[in-house]
């Protein structure tokens, strides 16, 4: 029986769609293969031999091919830049700035300068760099305008996609940003080899510390806008409070007034137990009156409030914060009124003299436990009310004017078991 012929397999190509279909191809050889070495049973000893020693010389062909495909593969992989915004999003972790400056006005101005320099370097031939004893047709001068219009040509292209970089950059973009750089700079190298056009190594340093300013510089803007609009809740915050109190302080001495009156007339009459009752009610308002008026004066008193929001944050989620208003549940209503699709659920409200210090006391108990690491004036945290409740006894003491272990959560609830829409 004569020794089947072995299978011809393809060496994987070097361009085109080989590479990447490479494994389907591997794939249907190793099937005729199989199928080959089925048809080996009805041969005898010497033909089982040759045909053996044939499979192996495929598999060190093969072996080969697959080694050189893996080669050049990577290599492909090395010249990719990932620019996906949502894959460089899953890698990014807690900026940090690697030129700090004070402000956003700071970093601008920086900026200008940077921008002045790159101008003078690209103006002064300095950005891109060629061969000086280039000749055409013999001709040095012919030469150099050659070099130079190529390089002028190289530079262009290359500030194109530095532009590029800048004007599209965001924080999260920036070494993506310098690796696209420096491709476009080896590209330059490569197109530019027969004359030794290059981007100089000053002028590269020079448009990578530009992306790693300007990534700075929009860091430090939204840091800013950030913190403006906390200034301004804060703002609003304490507006709110003020104009409490002078309602509060109106309502008292309205009130007192009338007591005032009253008194006036039962003294008239001669009615000496009904004014005595009167004088007691005047000297509780005019208590009354005092507390408020601290209360306005001491702007660190207030309360500490503890709420969660099951249908938005889930369990196990808290909100810890601190208002001085007279009637903290009034701040509750308002940061469930249109940011979030149900109301909060408060679990536990106390009073201080230094609201203030309690709340940090509180954010430092629970700073590892940060729904956001990156911004402080977010208040959420992973804890429990009764992990929250423990750490205010521990701090507080007893001064827990109110404590509610399981959120009601009565829009989440009906929402969630189909409950049908208020008319």
């Amino acid at each position: 029986m004569p020794v089947p012929e072995a299978p011809v397999v393809p060496v994987p190509e070097r361009s085109g769609g080989g590479l990447f279909g490479g494994k389907k191809r591997l794939e249907a050889e190793n099937a005729q293969l199989r199928e080959w070495v089925e048809r080996l049973g009805g041969l005898d000893a010497m033909q089982i031999t040759a045909a053996t020693e044939l499979l192996r010389a495929e598999q060190a062909r093969l072996q080969v091919a697959i080694q050189d495909a893996d080669r050049r593969l990577r290599e492909i992989e090395a010249q990719i830049v990932q620019t996906e915004d949502v894959a460089l999003l899953q890698e990014v972790g807690v900026y940090e700035y690697q030129h700090p400056l004070g402000d956003a006005v700071a970093y601008k101005a920086k900026l200008a300068e940077v921008k002045d320099k790159i101008k003078s370097m690209a103006r002064a031939g300095q950005a891109v760099l060629g061969a000086t004893n280039w000749t055409v047709n013999g001709s040095a001068a012919e030469g150099r305008r050659m070099v130079r219009d190529f390089s002028k040509l190289m530079l262009r292209a290359y500030n194109a996609e530095a532009d590029n970089c800048v004007r599209t950059m965001r924080p999260y973009k920036l070494q993506s940003a310098i690796d696209r750089l420096s491709k476009a700079g080896e590209a330059i190298v490569k197109l530019g080899k027969t004359m030794h056009i290059h981007v100089s190594d000053d002028y590269h340093r020079l448009r990578v510390y530009e992306l790693q300013l300007t990534a700075e510089y929009l860091a430090k803007v939204e840091e800013e806008k950030e913190q403006v609009r906390a200034q301004r809740e804060r703002q609003r915050e304490e507006e709110a409070a003020r104009r409490e109190f002078e309602r509060e302080k109106a309502r008292l001495r309205k009130e007192e007034s009338h007591y005032r009156t009253a008194l006036a007339k039962l003294l008239a009459n001669g009615d000496t137990a009904g004014a005595e009752e009167l004088k007691a009610k005047l000297e509780e308002i005019g208590a009354a009156v005092a507390v408020v008026e601290a209360r306005e004066a001491n702007i660190r008193a207030g309360y500490v409030y503890v709420i969660s929001n099951i249908g938005a944050f889930g369990e196990n989620v808290v909100k810890i914060g601190m208002t001085r208003r007279l009637e903290p549940e009034d701040r509750v209503r308002e940061l469930g009124d249109a940011s979030v699709p149900f109301k909060f659920d408060t679990h536990a409200l106390i009073f201080s003299d230094d609201a203030v210090s309690l709340e940090g006391r509180l954010h430092d108990e629970l700073r590892e436990r940060r729904v956001n690491k990156v911004n402080p004036r977010r208040e959420f945290f992973y804890a429990t009310p009764a992990e929250v409740r423990d750490l205010l006894e521990k701090i507080a003491g007893q001064h827990l004017l109110e404590y509610r272990d399981v959120p009601e959560a009565l829009e989440w609830r009906q929402s969630v078991h189909g409950a049908a829409p208020a008319v």
